[in-house]
């Protein structure tokens, strides 16, 4: 079981770090919202529970809850920059459909 990051997605949580501890580390999980079922979250991790999953991905410590794991083993992580916008994009192996603006995935 793996979440990874690309380089970018890597640099861009890094920029959120400037000035900040060593070893911030990062949640990625899921809500239940959206008009296809799942919604991913993503935020700087206050905490770190026993029942969590800690990866490490190009030297950031990523954190998922055990209960969505299953749903998001295999992630890739990218940011993504376009011309008018900006912004990460979730690449799970796991998701067979998603919403028509990409905020929300089905499995």
């Amino acid at each position: 079981m793996a979440i990874e990051l690309t380089d970018a997605a890597a640099d861009r949580l890094r920029s959120f770090l400037q000035g900040k501890r060593e070893g911030a580390t990062f949640r990625i999980g899921l809500t239940r919202s959206g008009c296809a079922g799942w919604s991913y979250l993503l935020e700087k991790a206050e905490s770190v529970s026993p029942d969590d999953r800690v990866f490490e991905s190009r030297g950031l410590r990523l954190v998922v809850a055990s209960e969505s794991l299953p749903l998001l083993d295999g992630l890739l992580l990218d940011y993504i920059r376009k011309p008018f916008a900006e912004g990460f994009a979730f690449h799970n192996p796991k998701a067979k459909s998603a919403c028509g603006c990409g905020q929300s995935f089905s499995t």
